[in-house]
């Protein structure tokens, strides 16, 4: 059996020594804005942004005017900036023309007739309020249709059919009906499109990805994977630990795990390679910490902004909420990255092509911005407020070395980069606005959670499980802020009517909705970092699932172990939750790599490592107990293989 055992191990090393697969690179679905074109859009995108930041701070408008005037800036940019076919695709068709202007007129009607269109719009519309509508909606899907993908628009349009067809439908997904005068007024209204997405989007994503265009042009991104590089390069298996610190720290505050994948994988993916990990593996563990960097806090992707205002809470409390479960979910990643390079016999990078940590030390200073926004946010200070003391730090911290000086025309490309970078969001959360409305007009949310509470009634896991699926596949394809907003929507509040508390339902669909970017069919992030790889899709989506096996299981700890979102007012209750929690998630990286006490593990021992981290999701000492023994018998069976395997070699 040992000999078996490591010939097979051998044999993964020589089918390593042999994969080698050249980069490919990413083709950009954006044009290649030139010329007279090239300065508009810089003009709008410098004034969008700083129109967010004057109105946030200084100038506050109507909330419907102010969404309004956020969405026509994403469409006009959007437009000009993604073709919507693929010919002359650096060309702008006369079609975009027409659709910018349409966006321009959409914003303009709602500020021009604001007082009226509060009382009239899903009650008694005029024939224009229709017409606007109508456009604005499918200008929406269409800028989705270019920037996501088919996923979205898609299931978009499954739910506008619901609202037409659910008089013919049966059982719980039947309803009364709407006319298309009702209906696309009240999804174009403030309880659809310009709802608490949109709201959310326009005062806090905008402002946080402004942030971390500022990061990114001064450098500060930069830094943290040369500190990632200093801290973690040279252990085994050095890059592939790189990865997971900078993506996770990038990924939290870009809002998009498949974005985020192409930025940093486009480094961290070759130096994977190079030293040892197949493309598919270096490909899946960039997917895996970029979707988790969705997770951590304090920006989580920008999806904590829209918990803390559906559940009304402090922010301070989500990001102290999910603080440990994130920590579980990267010690996991961790752990397999490190088993795989175990079983794989790597080394790290050679100290001389690592940076130096005099040099890291002497750029410290970029690392203040990050530290200041952290400590405002949890000293209570408002989102908007950090988010824009977090931009003028970055600027002034740019100065105090030449290398990262910004400048004007710096300061104007991270604007720029900013508005840019937050289309694709706008688009995507606008689109989930559309789903949203239907749900709220519809009542389908409401049956969900009717038919949560049927199953609940006869056994509560089989209602977690049944919402965990149902989270993932709502999330499919679909950008993190949007998949949690539909989610939310539909199983949220069918937890909260179970008897769950608020938060562990919303952190609960969260993590689903997140982790649905590595969740194979339709595993966005996995996707994107495919292709930096050069590698097959399915394949790469299949090993991220693998990778971040801990994070499917996670939030059933936090549902038996609350203590895990830090609602225990007893500090040794959450201390030994976390501990038993970090065993649990150590033990199962093991079971899903195959590797424990210095050997390949045989199903045997992965099957007593599985049921040993599941006995620690609860806390309950009698399982603790029994996780405890199978370890042992686990570690027994392991000394036994190395015991024999090093008689024989000794023979």
């Amino acid at each position: 059996m040992a000999r078996k055992d490591n010939q097979q191990v051998e044999s993964q090393k020589q089918e390593l020594n042999q994969d080698a697969i050249q980069e490919e690179e990413v083709e950009s679905n954006e044009r290649e804005l030139s010329g007279w074109i090239r300065y508009v859009f810089l003009a709008i995108a410098v004034i969008g942004a700083l129109y967010h930041i004057i109105v946030l701070n200084f100038a506050p408008q109507d909330p419907w005017v102010f969404r309004s005037t956020h969405l026509v800036f994403g469409l006009v940019l959007g437009l000009l900036l993604f073709p919507g076919w693929g010919s002359k695709k650096n060309k702008i068709h006369i079609i975009d023309w027409i659709l910018i202007l349409v966006s321009i007129y959409i914003g303009y009607y709602i500020y021009a007739n604001l007082d009226q269109l509060l009382f009239r719009m899903g009650v008694a519309p005029t024939d224009m309020d229709v017409y606007v509508s109508i456009a604005g909606i499918l200008i929406i899907i269409e800028l989705t249709r270019r920037t996501s993908g088919w996923v979205l628009p898609i299931l978009a349009g499954v739910f506008v059919a619901y609202a037409y067809l659910g008089p013919y439908l049966p059982g719980i997904l039947q309803h009364q009906g709407y006319s298309v005068e009702r209906f696309v007024t009240y999804i174009f209204g403030l309880d659809g499109v310009f709802g608490v997405t949109l709201d959310v989007s326009s005062k806090y994503i905008v402002l946080f990805i402004i942030f971390g265009a500022f990061l990114q042009i001064s450098k500060v991104g930069q830094y943290f994977i040369d500190v990632a590089f200093a801290i973690a390069g040279g252990m085994r298996g050095g890059p592939a630990k790189v990865s997971v610190f900078s993506s996770g720290l990038m990924g939290m505050m870009n809002g998009t795990s498949a974005g985020n994948a192409v930025a940093t994988g486009s480094l961290t993916i070759p130096l994977m390679k190079k030293v040892g990990y197949t493309p598919r593996f270096a490909a899946a563990t960039e997917a895996t910490a970029s979707a988790g960097g969705q997770l951590l806090p304090p920006i989580m992707g920008a999806g904590a902004f829209i918990m803390a205002e559906i559940l009304g809470v402090k922010y301070s409390e989500i990001i102290l909420a999910a603080l440990i479960p994130a920590i579980l979910y990267f010690v996991s990643v961790y752990f397999m990255i490190d088993f795989e390079a175990l079983k794989r016999g790597m080394k790290g990078l050679s100290r001389d092509k690592l940076p130096k940590f005099k040099d890291i030390a002497k750029q410290s200073y970029l690392i203040l911005p990050i530290i200041l926004l952290i400590t405002m946010l949890v000293n209570g200070y408002s989102i908007i407020l950090s988010g824009t003391v977090g931009i003028v730090s970055s600027l002034v911290a740019s100065w105090f070395s030449k290398s990262t000086r910004m400048g004007i025309k710096k300061t104007a490309l991270a604007l720029e980069l900013g508005m840019k970078q937050s289309i694709q969001l706008i688009a995507v959360i606008a689109t989930a606005g559309i789903i949203v409305g239907v749900i709220a007009l519809t009542g389908v949310g409401m049956r969900f959670s009717s038919m949560l509470l049927a199953i609940a009634d006869s056994n509560v896991l089989l209602a977690l499980i049944f919402a965990m699926l149902l989270s993932i596949i709502l999330g499919m394809g679909m950008p993190t802020t949007a998949a949690y907003a539909i989610a939310a929507s539909v199983v949220a509040p069918g937890l909260i009517k179970i008897g769950i508390d608020p938060l562990v339902a919303h952190m609960f669909v969260f993590y689903y909705a997140v982790i649905s970017a590595i969740t194979p069919p339709v595993a966005l992030a996995s996707y994107a970092a495919s292709g930096i790889a050069g590698t097959d899709p399915m394949r790469t989506a299949f090993t991220s699932f693998k990778l971040g096996l801990a994070a499917y299981i996670v939030p059933f700890m936090f549902f038996y172990s609350p203590e895990l979102l830090m609602t225990s007012e007893t500090g040794l209750e959450i201390i030994l939750v976390t501990i038993t929690a970090l065993i649990g998630v150590y033990l199962l990286a093991a079971a899903a790599q195959g590797w424990f006490y210095k050997a390949y593990a045989g199903w045997l021992v992965r099957s007593m490592l599985f049921v040993a981290a599941i006995s620690l999701i609860y806390v309950n000492y009698m399982l603790d107990f029994v996780a405890l023994v199978l370890v042992l018998v686990a570690g027994f069976i392991q000394w036994k293989i190395g015991h024999n395997s090093s008689e024989e070699k000794a023979g």
